[in-house]
C-alpha cells in the first residue's frame, strides 16, 4: 500500500502529487486518516523560500484534524482522556523538544529549543508522513495529541488552524485586564482569533484593522466592537482615528497579526502611556523599521514582547475556551474554500492573494 501526499520539492516550484509507504507504527506510536489540513501564511512563505532551515522537499500542513486509524500502545490523549480508532483528534506540531536545554529545563521555554522539529516544517518528506497535505499522517511516540472536545468538529479547529492557538498565544502574552481597549492589527486568521479571544477575555472594547472587509465583517461575528478598513481609511490618520475612538488616551493593549512592517510602527503610536505592545505576525524577516527608543518605548514606558508559535498549554486552553463558547467563535465561517491534494497550487495561490481567508486541504 502507499499514501498520496501534496509534497513542496522547493520554493516556487509546482505542488507535486507523490505516493509514498505505509509508516511502521512503533510503541507510542498513532496514525491519523487526515480529515482536513490548513492552509496558512507559513505555507505561502515556505513556497517562497522565506523560512530558514526548511528540508525541502516537504509535506506541508502544521496543523491537522484526523481521525486515529491505528495506534500502538496508546490508550488516552496527552490530557489522559481515553482515544479509541476513530475518534477526531489535533496535535501540537511541535516535537522532539530535548527537554534538557537552558530553555526548556530552566526557563520552561520549549519552543526555543534549539532541537525542536515541527511537523509541516522541518521534517523532510522522505522522513515520513509528517505533514497534514497527505492521505494519513504518523504521529511519532511523544507527540502532544488532543481528542477533540465534545460538539466541535474538524471544520471549527481548521477554521481557526494555526491562527487559533498563535491568537489565544498573543492575548495570553498581553496579559491584559479586563476592561482593556484592544487593538488588533490584522485581519488574517491570527488577527481575527485573537480578537475572538480578547473579546473572551473580557476586553472593553475591541478594534480590529484590516483588510478586505470581508474579514472585517468576520471579525464582527467574532465579537469585534469596531473595525478600521485599511482599503478605506487613509493611513496618515490611522493613529487619530483610534485615538479619537479612546478620547484621545490611545489604547491599553495592540497585538499586531499582520506581518507588515508599517503596521510596527503605527502600532507604536497607538499604544497609552505604559501600555502593552505584542508582535506576533513577524514569523518571517519581511523588512526593518525605523523607530526611536526614547519616544517610542522608554518615554512612554511601555512593555513590548514577541510571540514566537504556540506551546501545548496554548492548544488546551484555546479549545478549551472554543468548546464552552462555540456559539461565539464561528471559526468554521471563516473557510473560505476546500480543496483536493491535487488543487494545493491553487490554494496556496488564493490564500496569497487574499480570495479565502481561510483554505483547507481534504485528502
Amino acid at each position: 500500500m502507499s499514501v498520496k501526499a501534496a509534497v513542496m520539492v522547493k520554493p516556487g516550484a509546482p505542488i507535486e502529487i507523490w505516493s509514498l509507504p505505509d509508516p511502521e507504527i512503533q510503541s507510542g506510536g498513532i496514525l491519523l486518516e487526515t480529515v482536513a489540513s490548513e492552509v496558512c501564511g507559513t505555507d505561502v512563505h515556505l513556497h517562497k523560500g522565506k523560512l530558514e532551515g526548511v528540508p525541502y522537499p516537504i509535506i506541508p500542513g502544521h496543523v491537522s484534524v484526523g481521525r486515529i486509524a491505528e495506534s500502538y500502545q496508546v490508550d488516552t490523549d496527552a490530557l489522559g482522556r481515553p482515544v479509541h480508532k476513530g475518534d477526531l483528534v489535533t496535535f501540537l506540531d511541535v516535537h522532539e523538544v530535548c527537554g534538557s536545554c537552558y530553555h526548556c529545563l530552566v526557563k520552561s521555554q520549549p519552543n526555543r529549543c534549539p532541537s525542536r522539529k515541527v511537523y509541516g516544517i522541518t521534517y523532510g518528506a522522505n522522513d515520513g508522513l509528517f505533514g497534514g497535505w497527505a492521505e494519513q499522517i504518523y504521529l511519532q511516540p511523544g507527540v502532544h495529541v488532543l481528542k477533540l472536545p465534545e460538539g466541535l468538529t474538524a471544520e471549527d479547529v481548521i477554521g481557526g488552524g494555526c491562527g487559533l492557538f498563535t491568537g489565544f498565544a498573543a492575548v495570553s502574552r498581553s496579559e491584559m485586564k479586563m476592561g482593556d481597549v484592544v487593538v488588533v492589527q490584522g485581519c488574517g486568521p491570527v488577527g481575527l482569533s485573537a480578537a475572538a479571544f480578547a473579546n473572551l477575555r473580557g476586553a472593553g472594547r475591541v478594534i480590529l484593522i484590516g483588510e478586505p472587509s470581508t474579514r472585517l465583517d468576520l471579525g464582527k461575528k467574532l465579537g469585534v466592537d469596531e473595525v478600521l478598513d485599511l482599503g478605506i481609511l487613509d493611513h496618515e490618520f490611522l493613529c487619530e482615528e483610534v485615538k479619537s475612538l479612546t478620547a484621545g488616551r490611545a489604547v491599553d493593549v495592540v497585538i499586531e497579526a499582520s506581518g507588515n512592517p508599517v503596521a510596527v510602527s503605527q502600532g507604536f503610536e497607538m499604544i497609552r502611556d505604559g501600555g502593552t505592545y505584542v508582535v506576533a505576525g513577524h514569523y518571517t524577516d519581511a523588512g526593518a523599521i525605523q523607530m526611536n527608543p526614547h519616544l517610542d518605548i522608554n518615554r512612554k514606558h511601555i512593555v513590548l514582547k514577541g510571540q514566537w508559535g504556540t506551546e501545548f498549554h496554548h492548544l488546551v486552553g484555546a479549545l478549551s475556551l472554543f468548546s464552552k463558547h462555540r456559539d461565539r467563535l464561528p471559526f468554521a465561517s471563516v473557510i473560505g474554500a476546500t480543496y483536493s491534494l491535487d488543487a494545493a497550487d491553487k490554494a496556496l495561490k488564493d490564500v496569497e492573494e487574499l480570495r479565502v481567508t481561510k483554505a483547507i486541504i481534504q485528502p
